[in-house]
Order: C-alpha cells, then structure tokens, then sequence
C-alpha cells in the first residue's frame, strides 16, 4: 500500500517558512506556534518533560517558547525577554549566537557542510593542532564527535586499549553521560538503577575528593589482581552541583595513577573552555592528566563538537595497526570544526577565563551574602568562576527559587532530578548589570519564599 506524504511535505514546507523568516511572528502565529510545540512535545517528543520545565508551569497563560538570543539574553517567540543564568547546562560560554561563531559556520556552509571522509578534510586537523596547542602537557592526538558522552565513551576505550585493563575507578555522584559506557561510570542511581546490568568491566565508585579513598582502593585492586585502566573525574562536579574537591586531591590522584601505572582521566566536559576561571579545570591544581575530554561549549553554543585528547603514546592504539578503530561518520564534521576554531579563537582573544574569575567572585560572593541572611532557606554556596551552585534546604525550596526567578524573566535550572541544588552557570560573557539584575530579583523572591515560611 503507497504511502501519502502530501501531509508531511506540507508541514514541513509551513515550519521551513518559519525558520526562513527574520522578522518576529505577529502574535497570533507566536500563540499558534506555542500552542503546537506544546501539543508536539507532549504527543511525539516527552510529555512529562513539559511538567519539569519552568518555561511550561510558570510561563502564565502562554509557555516560554524560545525564538532568538544575544550574549546573556533570549527572546521567547513572544518577544519577552529573559536574562540566561543557565547557559545551556554549560554550553553558552560564549552566550547565544556569537557572530564571530555564527559567520564563520555560515562561512563553511557556504563553501562545504560535510566531509566525505575518505579524503583529508582540513579543518579537523586544524581543530586537532589547536588542541594540541591549549591544553595543558604533551596531550596532542585529539578525536570528535558531537557529545560530552560520545567523548567520554572514546576516552574509555582509548584507556582499555592502551592498558590492556578493563576497570575503571570514579566518583559518587559523577556524571559522565547517558550512553551505556559512559552511563556505568555516572554516579548516580536515578539513571543507572532502570537500566540493569552496566558495562561488563569493573567500575569502582568512591567519594569525589576523597583522595585516601582513590588511594585505598588502587592499593586494592593491585593486591588482588584487578587492572585498572584508567581513574576518571571531573575536575569540579557539575551536576552534582559544583562540588569543588580540597586542594590535595587531584596532585594526589595524580601522583597515586602514576605510582600503579594507571590514566587518569579529566572530564572538562562542563569545566573546560574557561568556565571556571582557568582554561581547563585542571589547571587549578596544575595538574595534567593522561585523557582530557570536552564537549558543551566547544562548539561556541552554535555547534555539537566534543573532543577527547591524550598524547602520542597514548593514542597509538587508534592509529596502529588499524587507524579506523573508533570512527564516527558525523563526529568532528567541518561545520562542528569551524565553530569550534571560531570558539577557541573568542575565548583566547578575549581571556574569557579571566572574565569567568573575576565574575564568579563577585556573583559568588554577593551569594554568600543570602546565606547569611536567610539561613533558613540555604545550605550553602560551592563553585569556582561561572560554575556556582546555590545549595538549599530542600528540594522544594530550590524550586521556589528557580520558579521565582523565572516569573522575573531569569533562567536557572537544578541538576536534573533534584531542585535542591540550583546552578548558576551564565554565559562567561554576562555583565555587570546582568548579575546585578540577578541579584536583585533573587532578592525579591527570597524576601517572598521567607515571608511563606
């Protein structure tokens, strides 16, 4: 029996024509398109992630349907304006639409958006060597994809090559992705618990910044035979809510693997491109690792890029006998290179590092402020640069925050399933006036959630 496609040719001709236009929809449209992203999500996408989200339960009578952005503020396709303390879970380092990012992407469009990969595209090798370049060692051999998870997947097979070894040791509550590898290193049982049996090697959980814990148990698996291939961490927690370790524990984790001949890993998958006051999360401790991989604002929050990089050594393996050992047909594609070169070039020219520092200082120490007057509704407040978690009492207290802010055209977000934990993570280019207007509304909806207690 032929299929009839004339419904699917029309609907997409009609949304084609939406993304086309320059100018904002009138409002009816605007109320059309709300009305049929709704009906969309919750018949062919996720119905119960419209319940989670903000823009959805606290937009009032139409939901917040993004349409347009510019350094630390978007545009919902009615026009309101919000400021954006989330930035994309870590994505938006260079806030929405950069143009340096934008153009040189509209450039490579223009010219060839997709290698062939059988021939030698340049730009994967230009991406490669600046790489090379900007992170912290001899890490040199870099290869792509399009997730922090696809990432984390190649470092761990890259370390199982090179070891011979198959376990791996990480920390509660980490998290490294949502693919079966990198899922059975997660620390949390909310996504691993569902799933049943995890990755067939060993995996060893420990207390993140503990560093007599990580020592313990290496010192274990040498005297009873297990090979460990690789430790793996993120250099701050991110979902977990930037949990910052103690100052000992990465030079102790990194002089432990080098005593029982095992990698370590950094995940600069959040952390990574300046985010915490330094290039690379590492670079706090001075410490380099054997594999670094990022992801989330590589791409200068226009491209899916992610990258994992480690040194010759390391990486021969991938290159010999077979240079095909871990491919991907997409990963690494000349418009993800180009927005990631553009992406590198912003963050070196305008030491967006350095931006990150200095503002996370002043948001995090205005913060701190809260916790002192309302005790009552904070815990505390972790992180390092633009990576900062406001801790509360309980989960329902941090939505209120969230729920507060977002009435007040400000975005934030917990760390996933809970809302006691609420990030703070802009766009490393927000201003001064931004983070004050932050500060002023949070102050607002705090002075109301003390009020209701």
């Amino acid at each position: 029996m032929a299929v009839d496609y004339e419904d699917a040719l029309d609907y997409s001709s009609r949304w084609l024509d939406l993304i086309k236009k320059n100018e904002f929809p009138t409002q009816e449209e605007a109320h059309k398109i709300i009305d049929e992203s709704k009906f969309n999500f919750a018949e062919h996408y996720n119905r119960n992630w419209l319940e989670y989200r903000k823009s959805v339960t606290e937009a009032g009578d139409w939901a917040a349907v993004e349409w347009s952005g510019s350094g630390a503020v978007f545009k919902d396709v009615l026009g309101r304006e919000y400021l954006d303390f989330l930035g994309g879970y870590g994505m938006m380092d260079l806030g929405w639409s950069h143009p340096d990012v934008v153009n040189a992407v509209k450039a490579q469009l223009d010219r060839s958006p997709m290698p062939s990969q059988e021939l030698i595209d340049p730009l994967r090798g230009v991406l490669g060597k600046l790489l090379a370049t900007i992170t912290p060692g001899d890490l040199k051999y870099s290869w792509f994809a399009a997730s922090g998870t696809e990432a984390n997947e190649a470092a761990m097979k890259i370390a199982k090559l090179y070891t011979g070894k198959t376990a791996f040791i990480v920390g509660v509550r980490a998290f490294h992705g949502k693919t079966m590898g990198a899922l059975s290193l997660m620390g949390k049982a909310d996504y691993r618990a569902p799933m049943g049996a995890m990755y067939a090697g060993q995996v060893y959980h420990v207390p993140f910044g503990d560093a007599d814990a990580v020592e313990k148990q290496l010192e274990i698996c040498e005297k009873v035979g297990i090979g460990v291939a690789a430790v793996m961490f993120e250099p701050i927690q991110g979902e977990s809510g930037a949990i910052v370790p103690p100052d000992d524990f990465w030079p102790r984790i990194r002089a432990a693997t080098k005593k029982y001949g095992v990698l370590l890993i950094a995940d600069e998958v959040q952390t990574g491109m300046g985010r915490t006051g330094k290039l690379w999360g590492v670079e706090h401790w001075d410490v380099v690792p054997d594999i670094l991989t990022v992801a989330k604002s590589l791409g200068g929050g226009v491209m899916p890029v992610s990258a994992v990089t480690t040194t010759e050594a390391i990486y021969q393996p991938m290159m010999y006998p077979n240079p095909f050992m871990h491919t991907t047909t997409t990963g690494g594609g000349a418009l993800a290179c180009s927005a990631a070169i553009a992406a590198i070039h912003v963050t070196l020219r305008e030491k967006l590092w350095e931006q990150a520092a200095d503002k996370g200082n002043y948001l995090i120490s205005n913060l701190e402020k809260f916790v002192t007057q309302y005790p009552q509704i904070y815990e505390k407040i972790t992180g390092k640069g633009l990576l900062i978690g406001m801790h509360f009492k309980t989960p329902d207290i941090g939505y209120k925050v969230a729920a507060g802010l977002f009435k007040r055209n400000v975005v934030v977000a917990g760390t996933l399933t809970s809302a006691q934990t609420i990030r703070v993570e802009p766009p490393l280019v927000v201003t001064r006036e931004q983070m004050d207007a932050l500060l002023d509304r949070l102050s607002d909806v705090l002075k109301e959630i003390a009020n209701g207690m």
